[in-house]
Formats: C-alpha cells, structure tokens, sequence
C-alpha cells in the first residue's frame, strides 16, 4: 500500500455482498461471550490472557461456510466475537479488585447491585472505547507508518479460507481434548497437582540459636489450558515466567521460613494439634502462608516498575501516540462534506459525541450515587475518565498498530490510569471511608475496558480496510458485543469466585479471588495500590523491596521482568505448567529448525499449533466454568466416583500425549505442503 490511491479493498467499494446479518451478528455475539468468558477464566487463573481474534475468524468461517455466508460477514462476525475478549481483559484486571479489597465482601460481590453496578462500568468503558475508536479510525487504519501485524494475517486467514483450507478441525478438536481433560481431572481420575515438603535439618549458631527449613517440591498442574499458553507464548517467555516462580519457592520462601522459625510454623492456626518437629503438612501449610503473605506482596512491587519499565521501553512510541491523538481528534472532526464511499463510512460523528457525553453522565452517577463521593469528586472523576479513557484508547491502537494487540501492554496502561486517578481524588479529598478506593477502582475499570476494547476494535477495523467492510457496521456490531458481553462477564466472575469459595470451604483453602485457584494477579495489584494511595494500608517495606528487586532485573538488561514477577505471585504448579508448554513449543522449534521448510510450511506449523493451543485453552475454560456452575451450588464433581488416591502419574502421562501431537500435528500439516 505504497499509496492510498492505489489501494483497493479484497471486495470493492462499490459492493453489495450480504455483510451485517442476523446470523452473522448472533454467531459473533456467541463468540464474544464465549472467548470472553475462556479468556476471564484464563487470566484470572494464569494473569495471561490470548487474543481471541484468530480463534473468532476461524470459528466464524467455519459456522458461517454451513450457512454459505460470505466473507464479509465472516470480518463482521470475527470483529462481534474478539470484542468480548477486550471486556473479559478489563473486567478481570480491576473488577476482582473491589472483592480483594474489601469494598464488596463475598455476598456483596454476588448481589444484584454490584452486578448492575459493574456490568455499567464495562458497557461505559467499552462503548466509549468504541465511540474514540470511531472517531480516529480513518487516521488510524490508513496510516502507512502503522503495518499492523495481526490485521493483516486475520485479513489472510479470511482470504485463505475462501479456498476451502481452514484449520477449524483443530481447533474444534483440542477444545474437546480441553474439555475432557478438565472433567477427568475434576472427577478425581487422576491427581491433577502434586506437592510436598522436604525438611533439610537444623543449623546450629554460636549463640546457641537453631534454624530449622527447607523446600517445597511439586510437579505442574495437569492443565491443558496452561499448556497451551506456554506453547503460544514459547519456550523463551516461559522460562522467563518460570523463572520467577524457582526464585520465589527456591529462595525466598525457604530463606523466610527458617528466619522465621519452627515457632512461627507451630503457631498458624491450621497446624493446631500437629507436631512441627515430624509434620511435613505443617511446614508446607508455612510455605504457603510466607509465600502469600510476603513473596506475593514483594511481587506487586517488582509488577510496579515493570509496568513503569514496560511504558518508559515504549516512551517513543506512547509520545508520539499521544501527541498523535490529539491532532487526529482534530482532523476526524473535521466534515469535508463530500460524498463518503461504503468502505470510509463511519459511525456520525454528532452520535458519537452524544455517546461520549452520556458515558461521562453514567460515570458521575456511578462515582456520585454508588460510590457515594462527593459532587465535586464526581466531577473529577466524570472528567478524569473521558481524557483518560480517550488518551489510552488512542495509544492502545497506535500500539496495536505496532506491535499488534497480543502485546498490547493494557495492565500497565490500566496501572498508570490507576496512579494517576488516585493521586488527583486524594488531592480532592477522598479517602477510604468516603467511597474513595471503590472511585479509583471504577475510573480505572472504565479506562482499563475502553483501551482493550481500543486496542481489539482498531486491530478488527484494519483487517475490514484490507478486506472491504463497512466500518460503521463494524463498530455497531461491536457496541451490540460490548452491551452483551458486558452484562455477562461479571456473571462469569460471579460464578468463578462463587464457585471458589465453595470449593476451597470442601477441600480446605480460602477460595476467592486472590485464592491458589483463582490468583487474579492484575486485580491483586490494582487493590494493593488503591488502598495504598487512597486508604494508606500499604506494606511499604515489602513493596519497596520489590520495587528494588525490579531496579535490579532492568540493571541486570532483562528485557521481561513483568513475566517474572507474574511467576513470583502465582502458584509454583500453574507456573511450572506454563513452563512445560513452553518447553514442548520448544522441542518443535528446534526440528522446525533442522528442516528446510518454506515460508508457507512455516506459517502452516505456526497457525496449527496456535489453534490447537487456543483450542484446549478454551475447552478447558468452558468446562472450567460449568464445574464452577455446579459449585455455585454445592454440587462437586470430585465426590462422584469418591476415588480417594488417584495417581498422579496418569496425569503426566496425559501431558507426554498432549505434547506429542501439539508437536506431531503441526509438521504433519506443514509436510502435506510439500510438492
């Protein structure tokens, strides 16, 4: 695309192939909720979360080719189904936040209010992320600076898929390996996790004094949902994460426990009637409280200033992107009053100015009549959102546009959204007893959905320019997916925290966000934060002592150290999971290595792998949700066969098949290329 002029779309503008259907829209509205609900379900358990735009375009052609539809409503439906992704993202990233913070306690967190109250903040942010999308798309999608990498290969998956060549069979396939995998687990068929404690003997000192400690071991979790993130984000990334995780129980977990003492051990409530000098249970019951109670806060330091490292990396390209959203805010207003061709033709823009309007009224009655600030702190805070929410919405897509939405840094956006609104309502006065940490969490959840939902909506809107779709049709499409998904993804946080709570009380651990199950690591951070700012209950000296340990990681020119602090602050067998995915994407790298294939055979390994990946991610988390369902009630899978030891073992064994064909697949795929 050398020049505009140039350019044609894949189906002209002048077209008028069946776009914004009804069948179109409902299979995409299913996507968003479905993607949306897998993602929350992935990221409030691994802090991570996938793109779901290649799984919705390759879902959707596959629906859709049954229907004979075409491929613009396959774009439409692509860009309906990714959106929900972009609402789970900001949803699980601030709102578990106001339950570990103690604003809503756990009956509170189900009640019907909070459910209106937060599937409100998720509709105003993603709707206002849609509208500043609308307004600055043209700018956007047409800029020759911006190649947008993601776009353009779901642009090529549509285009290859009219020659008949999809992969959904594979992804079809792992979603019901997944799902399977999950239920077996839960039924106690075999041991999903594995853990213990090795004592190491005490050390006598001069003073007479002796320390006694030593180390948790464990296996990883027999989870293909976690194998498939470590095989999409490769061997590098989750070594790095891993990495994190052997520092925490490696070190710090056993140094702490034996500073602390067989004193400290004896005197946890849960270890009352058992024998510290001889209880391996006792002491890995310590492990475990050291680790959540301090290595975890040491984590949410070192997540501070490699959110802060993150953004200052990218201080080129968010300066110019800030400077860029204001100059294209001027010239998207700007009418030229000529006639506008199907394919350029967005959303009016005195509509979307009325809609940004009403997102700043909902957002005063949000902070004003919920939270119950004052009138002058609502105000504030109206305002605070709408600059905020425009200024990170254009940076997500000037991102996006980089380096696509997969690497998309909205946690760190959020973060600085966070910060910066905590820091103004403090000066107006709020505090904790006045509705100020439940206002910080708010206006960071509106900004934190608006940039995803940014990030998502000029990823899709770029691979509709290449394909020929309408943009207006796109970004009502999309505000349809932001209203529905809105008003279903606190029900799936509902449902997960619900669902863990009930199963920690069965099986002994405090369930709920924050819990072993449910770690919410963005959420913990954003809680950790506000109440520190606005309440002042933060623990200074573990935090600063993060913060100082993420100083030496950029020193030391690691160019990740979120990743490692991500494995600092969850659970050692979720991490280790992650790792062997990784690892198995490795093990293919390194034969892909010694072949001599072409480009096409090479992408061909690539695409495969990541929909088998995408796949037992999101049949597990489907699953995953049903099992909480029936929690929710007290319904638990594991009492039905009432198997009392099941092995571990199995469980391997399942992960050594799984890594056999997420490696086998992929080359029988690319070999079937040859000539």
């Amino acid at each position: 695309m050398a020049d505009d002029k140039k350019f044609t779309p894949f189906v002209s503008a002048d077209s008028n192939m069946k776009e914004f259907t009804v069948r179109a829209l409902l299979i995409g509205l299913i996507l968003a909720v479905v993607l949306g609900a897998a993602n929350a379900y992935l990221g409030l358990k691994a802090g991570m979360t996938i793109a779901a735009t290649y799984p919705a375009a390759v879902i959707g052609m596959a629906v859709l080719r049954f229907f004979r539809g075409t491929i613009l409503e396959e774009n439409f439906t692509r860009t309906v189904g990714s959106i929900g992704e972009s609402v789970a993202a900001g949803a699980i990233f601030t709102l578990p936040a106001f339950y570990i913070a103690g604003v809503w306690s756990g009956e509170e967190f189900s009640s019907m209010s909070s459910y209106l109250t937060a599937s409100l903040i998720l509709i105003t942010g993603g709707t206002l992320g849609v509208l500043f999308v609308a307004l600055l798309r043209r700018v956007m999608v047409e800029d020759k600076e911006l190649p947008f990498p993601e776009s353009v290969a779901a642009a090529e998956i549509h285009k290859t898929g009219q020659s008949g060549s999809g992969g959904s069979k594979y992804l079809f396939t792992a979603m019901i390996v997944g799902a399977v995998v999950k239920i077996a687990g839960d039924l106690r068929l075999f041991a999903t996790e594995w853990t213990a404690f090795f004592k190491t003997g005490s050390a006598s000192f001069a003073n007479g004094r002796a320390l006694e400690g030593g180390f948790m071991v464990g296996g990883p979790t027999i989870s293909p949902a976690y194998l498939g993130v470590g095989y999409i984000i490769g061997p590098k990334l989750s070594a790095l994460n891993f990495s994190g995780s052997v520092m925490a129980w490696g070190l710090m977990v056993p140094m702490l426990l034996m500073m602390l003492g067989s004193s400290f051990v004896a005197s946890l409530p849960v270890n009352e009637g058992l024998d510290v000098a001889t209880s391996t249970d006792a002491w890995l019951n310590a492990a475990n409280v050291v680790w959540k109670e301090i290595v975890r806060i040491i984590a949410i330091g070192g997540m501070l200033v490699a959110a802060c490292y993150t953004l200052y990396r990218m201080r080129s390209s968010l300066g110019t992107g800030l400077k860029r959203s204001v100059k294209d805010l001027k010239r998207a207003t700007q009418g030229t009053g000529e006639s506008v061709e199907r394919t350029e033709k967005d959303l009016k823009t005195s509509w979307i100015l009325i809609g940004i309007c009403i997102s700043a009224v909902l957002t005063f009655i949000i902070t004003y009549f919920i939270f119950q600030t004052s009138v002058l702190v609502a105000i504030v805070a109206s305002t605070l959102m709408i600059v905020l929410a425009f200024f990170f919405a254009a940076v997500s897509g000037y991102l996006v546009g980089i380096i696509g939405s997969s690497n998309n840094p909205i946690s760190g956006l959020t973060l600085t959204a966070l910060v910066v609104t905590a820091l103004i309502l403090v000066a107006f006065g709020v505090d904790s007893d006045n509705g100020g940490v439940a206002a910080v969490l708010g206006i960071a959840a509106i900004v934190c959905v608006a940039a995803a939902v940014g990030g998502e909506m000029f990823q899709d809107l770029k691979a509709g320019h290449i394909l020929g779709g309408t943009p207006w049709k796109m970004q009502i499409g999309d505000i349809i997916g932001v209203i529905i998904s809105g008003f279903v993804m606190f029900g799936v946080l509902i449902i997960l925290n619900q669902g863990d709570i009930n199963m920690g009380l069965q099986q002994g651990y405090e369930g709920g966000f924050g819990s072993k199950n449910l770690s919410a690591p963005q959420a913990g951070l954003m809680a950790t934060l506000s109440q520190g700012i606005v309440g002042g209950q933060m623990a200074w000296a573990l935090i600063i002592a993060g913060m100082v340990l993420g100083f030496a990681f950029i020193l030391m020119g690691i160019k990740s150290p979120m990743l490692i602090f991500v494995g600092m602050y969850l659970p050692f067998s979720t991490v280790f999971a992650i790792f062997v995915g990784g690892l198995i994407k490795g093990i293919l790298d390194l034969y892909i290595a010694r072949k001599n294939y072409n480009a096409g055979q090479l992408a061909t390994v690539e695409n495969t792998g990541v929909l088998l990946a995408s796949g037992m991610i999101a049949g597990e988390a489907l699953m995953g949700l049903v099992v909480a369902i029936f929690a929710m009630f007290n319904i638990f899978f594991s009492d039905m066969l009432s198997i009392s030891n099941p092995l571990y073992l199995i469980g391997l064994i399942i992960v050594a098949i799984i890594g056999y064909f997420l490696v086998t697949l992929p080359i029988k795929k690319a070999n079937s290329l040859k000539k």
